[in-house]
């Protein structure tokens, strides 16, 4: 039998161990107050596509959208216009608008749902190749990327999505999204303390940066060539590409500190320190 002496010398130790485990796991800020690591919680954010197609079959659906009610509303909206009007909220062909004013009047939020990484059809998501990645790499993609949406808000990889059309940058007659959608797409993504990595175009980032608290940090990536100037000119198609390939890049090595993706290097881009800063990272095209 251990006396009461013995047992407390025993425990001591293991309660020592445990409390500087629990004081590695958090930094402190030089304001003083307790923050996670960095990177425990970071979100990577892209842009959706305009063209969607549907997969109910290579990955299942695993949640709703967390915006499902305000779609709803949008979706409502949006059957009220005549034809008329809502080519002109796309402005797009007669032959985009015939297909997708037939999709909203005929539209079902709970049926024939697609995983939202799997929806969009753009050369973003060709790159970045979901229906090839490991399991783990999906895990990865489930915890960190987030898509922005116009009409569902903030997607979720897994969250279940039909195929529509409305951009972000689209006005109704009842205002434009932004206005729509307000503080609500930040406040969901900053949920907690967060580090955001932007991968998404600036018609879809504003709906965060406008709204970006005080404590979160969002890092622009920027994919370019050199201007001649000193700076840095981006190019729609190959931009597309490389977030595409920044995101298969970053879920295949499960990246969990921002610093990491300095070692990207495909599509012959190459990480320009000089360039960059501390809330912008650049990646040249060319020889470095």
């Amino acid at each position: 039998m251990h006396s009461s002496k013995e047992r407390k010398r025993e425990f001591l130790p293991v309660f020592f161990l445990f409390c500087f485990g629990l004081a590695l796991s958090e930094v402190k800020s030089k304001d003083g107050s307790n923050k996670k690591r960095k990177g425990a919680d970071m979100k990577i954010i892209i842009s959706p596509a305009k063209k969607m197609v549907t997969d109910m079959e290579s990955l299942p659906v695993e949640s709703i959208p967390v915006f499902i009610d305000q779609a709803a509303r949008l979706m409502e909206v949006m059957r009220s216009l005549s034809y008329e009007e809502a080519k002109a909220v796309w402005k797009c062909s007669d032959k985009i608008a015939g297909e997708n004013y037939s999709r909203f009047q005929h539209m079902d939020l709970k049926r024939s749902l697609t995983p939202a990484i799997l929806a969009y059809e753009g050369i973003q998501y060709q790159y970045m190749a979901p229906v090839v990645m490991e399991r783990s790499a999906l895990d990865y993609l489930r915890d960190h990327l987030r898509i922005l949406s116009g009409f569902y808000g903030l997607l979720r990889p897994f969250d279940g999505v039909v195929s529509y059309r409305l951009e972000m940058q689209a006005k109704l007659p009842q205002g434009d999204l932004y206005g729509f959608w307000k503080d609500k797409i930040a406040e969901e993504l900053c949920r907690g303390e967060t580090e955001i990595l932007n991968l998404a175009s600036k018609e879809y980032s504003r709906c965060i940066s406008r709204h970006l608290p005080a404590h979160v940090r969002m890092t622009d990536v920027i994919f370019g060539d050199p201007d001649g100037r000193g700076g840095v000119r981006e190019k729609g198609t190959y931009a597309k590409m490389a977030r595409g390939e920044m995101v298969n890049f970053m879920a295949g090595r499960r990246i969990e500190r921002l610093e990491e993706i300095v070692e990207f290097r495909r599509l012959n881009y190459h990480f320009s320190e000089e360039l960059s800063s501390e809330y912008r990272y650049v990646f040249l095209r060319g020889p470095q």
